[in-house]
């Protein structure tokens, strides 16, 4: 993605204060909890409970939200990276899903450019497929039901395909 389609991004998330970070705990990995505590996360922000995930602060927002916008850009969960994508496991099937514009300003803007959409929903099935990859099945299972009603699915990758294209992300 260029500077100026990421910073048009940017522009549009920092606008809208931070709706999808309030009571937003992302699944997280090993790696990225890792990552994470080399980053200036607590380990007593992470909740270890059916799946490991950030917490969020006594405002409701995320551990990582400060001063309107992510202070963990460049290390964030994948499910982060993702947004306003989001994903579902059904049978053999990888659900990949997007917010309704309603909830995010950033799908009106990715609608309306088709080129950025793409380049936005194959970055959010890369984070995802690695995500699904490297959670433990229960884990998984877990995330997988945690309700997100306000979406719309995009696509479906049969799992197979998943695990099969590991490349070490």
């Amino acid at each position: 993605m260029n500077q100026a389609t990421y910073d048009l991004l940017t522009k549009i998330c920092d606008r809208c204060g931070g709706r999808c970070c309030y009571y937003a705990r992302p699944p997280l990995t090993e790696e990225r909890i890792s990552i994470l505590l080399d980053n200036g996360i607590s380990i007593d922000d992470v909740l270890f409970r059916e799946h490991r995930m950030l917490d969020c602060k006594s405002t409701g927002f995320c551990v990582g939200f400060s001063d309107g916008r992510c202070r963990l850009q460049n290390v964030k969960p994948e499910t982060c990276s993702a947004g306003p994508f989001t994903f579902d496991v059904r049978g053999d099937k990888l659900e990949i899903h997007i917010k309704r514009e309603r909830i995010c300003e950033l799908v009106s803007f990715l609608k309306s450019d088709p080129a950025v959409f793409n380049e936005q929903y194959e970055l959010a099935v890369e984070k995802i497929s690695h995500l699904v990859r490297s959670l433990p099945p229960e884990e998984l299972e877990s995330v997988c039901r945690v309700e997100e009603t306000e979406t719309d699915m995009v696509a479906e990758i049969p799992l197979d395909e998943v695990f099969a294209n590991d490349r070490g992300n």
